[in-house]
Protein backbone atom coordinates (compact mmCIF):
# COMPACT_ATOMS: atom_id res chain seq x y z
CA UNK A 1 0.00 0.00 0.00
CA UNK A 2 1.40 3.38 -1.03
CA UNK A 3 1.77 6.10 1.60
CA UNK A 4 1.59 9.87 1.90
CA UNK A 5 4.77 11.25 3.47
CA UNK A 6 5.49 14.72 4.85
CA UNK A 7 9.13 15.73 5.21
CA UNK A 8 9.14 19.01 7.12
CA UNK A 9 11.76 21.38 8.44
CA UNK A 10 12.78 25.00 8.80
CA UNK A 11 14.56 26.84 6.00
CA UNK A 12 17.97 25.52 4.88
CA UNK A 13 17.47 21.95 6.07
CA UNK A 14 18.01 20.38 2.65
CA UNK A 15 14.38 19.64 1.78
CA UNK A 16 14.79 20.27 -1.96
CA UNK A 17 18.08 18.37 -2.19
CA UNK A 18 16.51 15.40 -0.39
CA UNK A 19 13.56 15.49 -2.81
CA UNK A 20 15.87 15.64 -5.83
CA UNK A 21 17.94 12.75 -4.48
CA UNK A 22 14.75 10.68 -4.17
CA UNK A 23 13.82 11.58 -7.77
CA UNK A 24 17.31 10.58 -8.93
CA UNK A 25 17.00 7.21 -7.17
CA UNK A 26 13.71 6.45 -8.95
CA UNK A 27 15.00 7.62 -12.32
CA UNK A 28 18.19 5.58 -11.95
CA UNK A 29 16.00 2.48 -11.77
CA UNK A 30 14.03 3.47 -14.85
CA UNK A 31 10.99 4.62 -12.88
CA UNK A 32 9.07 7.76 -13.82
CA UNK A 33 8.36 10.41 -11.20
CA UNK A 34 6.01 13.39 -11.19
CA UNK A 35 7.69 16.50 -9.76
CA UNK A 36 5.68 19.47 -8.48
CA UNK A 37 6.48 22.88 -7.00
CA UNK A 38 4.47 25.96 -6.07
CA UNK A 39 3.78 28.55 -8.77
CA UNK A 40 4.39 31.40 -6.30
CA UNK A 41 8.11 31.79 -6.86
CA UNK A 42 9.06 34.31 -9.56
CA UNK A 43 12.78 34.31 -8.82
CA UNK A 44 15.29 32.96 -11.40
CA UNK A 45 14.67 29.25 -11.87
CA UNK A 46 10.90 29.71 -11.54
CA UNK A 47 9.24 26.41 -12.31
CA UNK A 48 12.28 24.45 -11.28
CA UNK A 49 13.06 22.71 -8.04
CA UNK A 50 16.54 23.80 -7.03
CA UNK A 51 18.68 23.27 -3.96
CA UNK A 52 21.39 25.36 -2.34
CA UNK A 53 23.98 22.68 -3.20
CA UNK A 54 23.35 23.06 -6.94
CA UNK A 55 20.90 20.26 -7.75
CA UNK A 56 17.93 21.28 -9.91
CA UNK A 57 15.11 19.81 -11.99
CA UNK A 58 12.17 21.15 -13.98
CA UNK A 59 8.79 20.52 -12.36
CA UNK A 60 5.06 20.96 -12.84
CA UNK A 61 3.77 24.11 -11.14
CA UNK A 62 0.67 24.21 -8.96
CA UNK A 63 -1.47 27.03 -7.67
CA UNK A 64 -4.62 26.98 -5.56
CA UNK A 65 -6.78 25.94 -8.54
CA UNK A 66 -4.59 23.09 -9.79
CA UNK A 67 -6.16 19.62 -9.66
CA UNK A 68 -2.94 17.74 -9.00
CA UNK A 69 -4.72 14.40 -8.72
CA UNK A 70 -6.32 14.69 -12.16
CA UNK A 71 -3.05 15.76 -13.76
CA UNK A 72 -1.10 12.88 -12.22
CA UNK A 73 -3.76 10.32 -13.11
CA UNK A 74 -3.80 11.63 -16.69
CA UNK A 75 -0.05 11.15 -16.94
CA UNK A 76 -0.27 7.80 -15.14
CA UNK A 77 -2.76 6.52 -17.74
CA UNK A 78 -0.19 7.18 -20.49
CA UNK A 79 2.89 5.93 -18.66
CA UNK A 80 3.10 4.58 -15.13
CA UNK A 81 4.05 7.16 -12.50
CA UNK A 82 6.09 5.46 -9.77
CA UNK A 83 6.09 8.35 -7.31
CA UNK A 84 4.83 11.92 -6.85
CA UNK A 85 7.25 14.39 -5.24
CA UNK A 86 6.00 17.81 -4.10
CA UNK A 87 8.31 20.67 -3.12
CA UNK A 88 7.10 23.74 -1.18
CA UNK A 89 4.23 21.60 0.14
CA UNK A 90 3.30 24.23 2.72
CA UNK A 91 1.56 26.08 -0.13
CA UNK A 92 -0.79 23.19 -0.95
CA UNK A 93 -4.46 23.76 -0.19
CA UNK A 94 -6.31 21.41 2.14
CA UNK A 95 -8.14 20.03 -0.90
CA UNK A 96 -4.89 19.34 -2.71
CA UNK A 97 -3.47 17.46 0.26
CA UNK A 98 -6.55 15.22 0.23
CA UNK A 99 -6.08 14.75 -3.53
CA UNK A 100 -2.55 13.53 -2.85
CA UNK A 101 -3.85 11.21 -0.13
CA UNK A 102 -6.30 9.72 -2.64
CA UNK A 103 -3.46 9.15 -5.12
CA UNK A 104 -1.72 7.07 -2.47
CA UNK A 105 -4.87 5.26 -1.32
CA UNK A 106 -6.73 4.64 -4.59
CA UNK A 107 -4.04 4.77 -7.28
CA UNK A 108 -1.35 3.17 -5.09
CA UNK A 109 1.18 5.89 -5.99
CA UNK A 110 3.54 6.94 -3.18
CA UNK A 111 3.46 10.70 -2.53
CA UNK A 112 6.39 12.47 -0.86
CA UNK A 113 5.77 16.08 0.22
CA UNK A 114 8.54 18.42 1.38
CA UNK A 115 7.89 21.75 3.04
CA UNK A 116 8.02 24.15 5.93
CA UNK A 117 5.97 23.40 9.02
CA UNK A 118 5.51 27.00 10.18
CA UNK A 119 5.77 30.54 8.88
CA UNK A 120 7.83 33.49 10.16
CA UNK A 121 5.37 33.99 13.04
CA UNK A 122 5.47 30.36 14.16
CA UNK A 123 2.03 29.62 12.68
CA UNK A 124 1.21 26.54 10.64
CA UNK A 125 0.75 26.89 6.91
CA UNK A 126 -2.62 25.42 5.77
CA UNK A 127 -0.96 22.76 3.61
CA UNK A 128 1.41 21.77 6.40
CA UNK A 129 -1.39 21.63 8.96
CA UNK A 130 -3.35 19.20 6.79
CA UNK A 131 -0.28 17.08 6.06
CA UNK A 132 0.58 16.92 9.77
CA UNK A 133 -2.96 15.74 10.39
CA UNK A 134 -3.33 13.05 7.73
CA UNK A 135 0.07 11.94 6.39
CA UNK A 136 0.98 8.30 6.97
CA UNK A 137 4.55 9.25 7.88
CA UNK A 138 6.04 12.45 9.29
CA UNK A 139 9.78 12.94 8.91
CA UNK A 140 11.62 15.93 10.39
CA UNK A 141 14.68 17.10 8.49
CA UNK A 142 17.20 18.93 10.66
CA UNK A 143 18.59 22.44 10.20
CA UNK A 144 21.06 24.07 12.59
CA UNK A 145 20.81 27.40 14.41
CA UNK A 146 23.88 29.65 14.75
CA UNK A 147 24.22 28.37 18.32
CA UNK A 148 24.41 24.74 17.19
CA UNK A 149 20.97 23.72 18.43
CA UNK A 150 18.28 22.38 16.12
CA UNK A 151 16.64 25.17 14.10
CA UNK A 152 12.85 24.86 14.03
CA UNK A 153 11.82 28.49 13.38
CA UNK A 154 11.99 30.73 10.29
CA UNK A 155 12.88 34.34 11.09
CA UNK A 156 11.97 36.86 8.38
CA UNK A 157 14.41 39.74 8.04
CA UNK A 158 14.39 43.01 6.10
CA UNK A 159 17.08 44.29 3.70
CA UNK A 160 19.20 45.42 6.67
CA UNK A 161 18.92 42.05 8.42
CA UNK A 162 16.46 43.24 11.09
CA UNK A 163 13.78 40.84 12.33
CA UNK A 164 10.30 41.29 10.82
CA UNK A 165 7.27 40.33 12.92
CA UNK A 166 4.35 41.52 10.76
CA UNK A 167 3.29 40.97 7.18
CA UNK A 168 1.69 38.50 4.79
CA UNK A 169 2.20 34.83 5.60
CA UNK A 170 3.72 34.19 2.18
CA UNK A 171 6.65 36.29 1.02
CA UNK A 172 9.09 34.60 -1.31
CA UNK A 173 12.76 34.79 -0.43
CA UNK A 174 15.87 32.83 0.35
CA UNK A 175 18.77 33.47 2.70
CA UNK A 176 18.36 37.20 2.04
CA UNK A 177 14.91 37.17 3.71
CA UNK A 178 14.85 34.20 6.10
CA UNK A 179 17.10 32.78 8.80
CA UNK A 180 16.61 29.37 10.41
CA UNK A 181 16.90 29.60 14.21
CA UNK A 182 16.18 27.62 17.35
CA UNK A 183 13.08 28.81 19.23
CA UNK A 184 15.06 30.65 21.93
CA UNK A 185 17.06 32.74 19.46
CA UNK A 186 13.97 33.30 17.29
CA UNK A 187 12.20 34.84 20.31
CA UNK A 188 15.32 36.83 21.24
CA UNK A 189 15.49 38.36 17.75
CA UNK A 190 11.83 39.43 18.04
CA UNK A 191 12.35 41.29 21.30
CA UNK A 192 12.50 38.51 23.87
CA UNK A 193 8.78 38.10 24.54
CA UNK A 194 6.92 34.88 23.91
CA UNK A 195 3.40 35.18 22.42
CA UNK A 196 1.02 36.56 25.03
CA UNK A 197 3.80 38.31 26.97
CA UNK A 198 4.60 42.03 26.84
CA UNK A 199 7.83 42.96 25.06
CA UNK A 200 10.86 43.30 27.29
CA UNK A 201 11.85 46.83 28.25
Amino acid sequence: MAKLYFYYASMNAGKSSTLLQAAFNYNERGMRVSLWTAALDDRPGFGAISSRIGLASEAHRYDAQTDIEARVLGDHAKERVACVLVDEAQFLSETQVWQLARLADAADIPVLCYGLRTDFQGKLFPGSATLLGIADALVELKAVCDCGRKAIMNLRVDAEGRAVSEGAQTEIGGNDRYVALCRRHFVDKLGGAYPGEPLAG
